[in-house]
């Protein structure tokens, strides 16, 4: 064997020794930037206030309360945080966080909170304005969300036009903590129990007399 072929093998087993070095690196997978719609809100649950002032005599909150029943407050309340959760794109549903309830419109376009999930009656379709504000439609029924009337829950149920929502994002404020065991004093680095170890100066071992 020539040194030009010995030199020619030493090169090819170089080559193979840095492809099996290589190839599992350039083979690795890499994460794909997540682009799902269902993500456009940076994440696939949002709590929010819907916020409108639609025909209304003073700008209001939709409010989910306990007993079901759908209605507008002028401030915002547990009752009125609402999770707004995507079930399809451009599709989602609508859960009062306090009561539990999910929001729902009937045929006749009642709005009625409901301990169970039901696909036809509490999905809603959003669509986004320019303005900042929301329309939401029934996805089943077609139906525009709005509000009823002020102290009525029931009449002028199907009114043509959607209702423009303003989703403002936040929590409630947190109830102030309650208050808490005071910080101890600062040991008394001149006495001769600076870390109050001892007790009372009754008793006291005459080793710490002063």
């Amino acid at each position: 064997m020539g040194w030009d072929e010995a030199g020619s093998q030493r090169l090819g087993l170089w080559v193979l020794m840095m492809l099996g070095v290589l190839l599992p690196e350039a083979c690795q997978a890499h994460p794909i930037p997540d682009s799902s719609p269902l993500l456009q809100f940076g994440g696939q649950v949002r709590q929010r206030f819907l916020y409108t002032d639609d025909a209304q005599e003073t700008e209001v909150h939709l409010e989910i309360k306990a007993d079901g029943t759908v209605v507008g407050t002028a401030r915002r309340s547990p009752e009125s945080l609402l999770e707004l959760k995507a079930l399809k794109p451009g599709v989602i549903q609508i859960l009062g966080v306090k009561t539990s309830r999910f929001l729902c419109q009937g045929p006749d376009g009642t709005l009625y909170g409901s301990l169970r999930f039901d696909p036809a009656a509490c999905s809603f379709r959003e669509l986004l304005l320019e303005d900042g504000y929301n329309i939401y439609h029934s996805e089943t029924l077609g139906l525009p969300l709005r509000l009823p009337p002020h102290n009525s829950p029931y009449r002028d149920l199907a009114p043509r036009a959607p209702a423009r929502f303003l989703p403002l994002p936040g929590l409630l404020p947190a109830p102030p903590e309650p208050p808490g065991i005071l910080a101890p004093e600062p040991p008394d680095v001149g006495s001769s129990d600076p870390l109050s170890m001892v007790g009372a100066s009754q008793g006291r071992s005459p080793s710490y007399a002063s």
